[in-house]
């Protein structure tokens, strides 16, 4: 296929793609089967990797995540995204229309809609092109989240207009994704999401927007925050506006022309939002004319033309059945509450933690108990309370037992923690949480080896340690569920490649207690191999300016133990690298660098170095890269699309270089 027939192959098949998406994320109305959006997805994917000249930032293939970001840029709001003031009854509500009314007077209408519970963000585009997203932050400067952003499909990607604008709405996840994905993670034996708003928060700031496209969230859009001209003479119109322009808008939206109409809607959705497929927590509401909007205008923090109605906490009465115990991956037992199901605030409540055998004896729990639940926000399940006069005579006290549930080892408690820990290094359950985070991104990074992949394995005790994954080999791999011939070679692949990392990725891996990514890096550089590193003492290691008491104490015991010094050997002998490979920051006093000392920021875009490389590079040479500008930066390098770093530093008089006098300095 030639270059010309590859471009019209190419437009054909994302007018379909875009055209399926819309009907199917927009309008709920799917026209094709999911196989088929997906075979016309591969074949964009393929054709657009053999002629990357064609794939271009509205492509339907931007959805499925692009490369690691390095961090988030911030971004300043060119218009304020303000947050709302409060309502929590009916007589604030009234109150609400008296302020409207005397300013106004009573010729106007109110618009409500649902209070969608998920991340409000901020949508940029240019002439029809979508090129910017950004989280609402402190209202003023939120962090530009354009490529997690992209991956919802219910996000256009060009407008069926070529219209410059910035519309807000919110990013949220679906009930039916949240529990999917809790099910997920409870299964990996992980730490479980909140609610569905800590979820689609915690999905939009990962820095792999991979992460983001397997969350599978969705946006409602609510507003424009600004238009090259004006598009709209009011807030039901601007709505109608984003419809046409292929936005997805929330269609329970309505129209009140007095106080007792929006009274009325409110009070019809405390009993129906259980129904819907995602959460909300109250109801907006706003006066329609932008006219009057502008005339209402604002205080320093909230609109004075609109209010949010808050829903009321749920508390309900449920019976604690039992009392279930999990090990994580550092040994601590957590209790957690087995409920007889029931629904508080719209979702199924089964399970609350009980965090500790504290907060078991505070509240005087027992099994068998009739028990308050409440969601904390109107969101975290929570035990409030037992209704003790409700006892029969049969409930059970609840003791923590004295041994791990999952390998019957002793259980401590160290000092000056409330939690129990089992310190036994072969507990079965810590193993597989081990060996989850062993292949982590930020540790040894083996692409393919996922968290269903390791609990397989360790199933079937084809692993009972993270050497033995280097011995997995492609007769025991391809007899797993789910891994064709391609995938096993690749994982085979990613395997052998990982045996290549520099020390520090295997030190933050074997997960040893205290020790996370920066300091692993700190130790790595300062030791530079891990038969320095496991001969260290005490003095040794607290002489490290990032290093204290407990962490030298935890890396000493750590190489104290027969079964840590067993793993290494057989690492080294399956060719695990055991040596730093990065580079070497120069001390102040020994480099004649030009960074030596000097506070550097980075922003925007570089063309031939990545952020994390033109770190790594200042770093060896003695400079210290920041995250924001102030009076003690000495530098700021700007790329492409630099934002308000830029602006700060020209305001502040601080040198500002582009990538070219960078690299001039570094190639010195």
């Amino acid at each position: 296929m030639d270059l010309q027939m590859a471009e019209q192959k190419v437009n054909e098949i994302k007018t379909l793609l875009n055209q399926y998406g819309y009907e199917y994320y927009v309008l709920d109305k799917p026209t094709v089967p999911d196989a088929e959006y997906d075979r016309l997805m591969e074949e964009l994917i393929e054709l657009e990797e053999k002629f990357p000249n064609l794939k271009t930032p509205d492509s339907p293939s931007e959805r499925v995540g692009g490369k690691i970001l390095d961090l988030f840029e911030k971004v300043e709001h060119r218009t304020p995204m303000l947050s709302l003031g409060n309502a929590f009854n009916e007589q604030d509500l009234r109150d609400f229309d008296r302020r409207i009314r005397q300013a106004v007077g009573d010729e106007f209408s109110y618009v409500c809609e649902l209070k969608i519970d998920g991340l409000a963000v901020s949508l940029r585009y240019v002439d029809g092109l979508f090129v910017q997203g950004a989280t609402r932050g402190d209202g003023s400067i939120g962090e530009e989240i354009t490529a997690n952003l992209k991956t919802i499909k219910s996000i256009p990607l060009r407008l069926r207009e070529n219209m410059s604008l910035e519309v807000r709405g919110e990013a949220f996840m679906p009930k039916r994704s949240f529990e999917a994905l809790n099910k997920a993670k409870e299964e990996r034996g992980e730490d479980l999401f909140a609610n569905p708003r800590n979820a689609a928060a915690g999905s939009l700031r990962q820095l792999d927007p991979k992460i983001a496209a397997s969350r599978n969230l969705d946006v409602f859009l609510y507003g424009i925050g600004n238009a090259e001209e004006t598009v709209a003479d009011s807030h039901s119109k601007g709505l109608d506006l984003l419809d046409r322009l292929g936005f997805k808008t929330n269609k329970e939206r309505r129209k009140c022309k007095s106080i007792d109409e929006v009274i009325e809607y409110v009070n019809s959705w405390v009993d129906r939002r259980p129904d819907l497929p995602y959460e909300i927590d109250g109801i907006v509401i706003k006066v329609d004319s932008y006219s009057h909007q502008s005339e209402l205008g604002t205080t320093a923090k909230s609109p004075r033309w609109a209010v949010a109605y808050k829903f009321p906490a749920e508390e309900v009465v449920t019976t604690l059945i039992d009392i279930e115990l999990s090990v994580g991956r550092t040994g601590v037992v957590t209790p957690t509450a087995i409920l007889k199901p029931i629904k508080v605030a719209g979702t199924t409540v089964q399970r609350a933690s009980l965090h500790n055998e504290d907060l078991i004896r505070e509240k005087d729990i027992k099994i068998g108990d009739q028990v308050v639940v409440k969601k904390a926000g109107d969101i975290i399940p929570e035990v409030v309370n037992v209704l003790a006069e409700q006892r029969t005579g049969s409930e059970m006290d609840f003791v923590m037992p004295t041994h791990c549930p999952e390998c019957e080892s002793e259980l401590v408690r160290l000092e000056g923690e409330v939690a129990l820990r089992c310190i036994n290094p072969k507990c079965p359950a810590q193993i597989r949480e081990g060996l989850i985070h062993f292949v982590s991104r930020d540790a040894m990074n083996i692409d393919g080896l996922g968290e269903k992949v390791i609990s397989q394995l360790f199933a079937e005790k084809l692993i009972r340690d993270v050497a033995d994954i280097y011995k997995l080999t492609h007769e025991q791999l391809i007899s797993l569920e789910r891994m064709g011939e391609k995938s096993v070679t690749n994982l085979l692949k990613a395997i052998e490649a990982s045996k290549t990392n520099s020390l520090e990725k295997l030190l933050f891996g074997l997960g040893i207690r205290h020790v996370g990514a920066k300091a692993a890096k700190t130790l790595a550089i300062q030791f530079g191999s891990m038969d320095h590193l496991a001969r260290a003492s005490k003095d040794d290691l607290i002489a490290i300016n990032e290093i204290g008491d407990k962490m030298a104490d935890s890396i000493v015991t750590y190489f104290e133990m027969e079964e840590a010094s067993e793993l290494i050997v057989e690492l080294k002998a399956v060719g695990v690298n055991m040596e730093y490979k990065g580079a070497r920051p120069v001390s102040v006093e020994d480099s004649d660098s030009f960074f030596a000392g000097k506070t550097v920021v980075l922003t925007g875009k570089l063309e031939q170095l990545s952020r994390g490389e033109a770190k790594e590079k200042i770093e060896a040479l003695g400079g210290n890269i920041a995250g924001s500008v102030s009076k003690k930066t000495h530098l700021v390098v700007a790329g492409e699309d630099a934002g308000s770093k830029l602006t700060k530093a020209q305001d502040l008089g601080i040198d500002i270089w582009d990538e070219e006098r960078l690299l001039a300095e570094l190639n010195k």
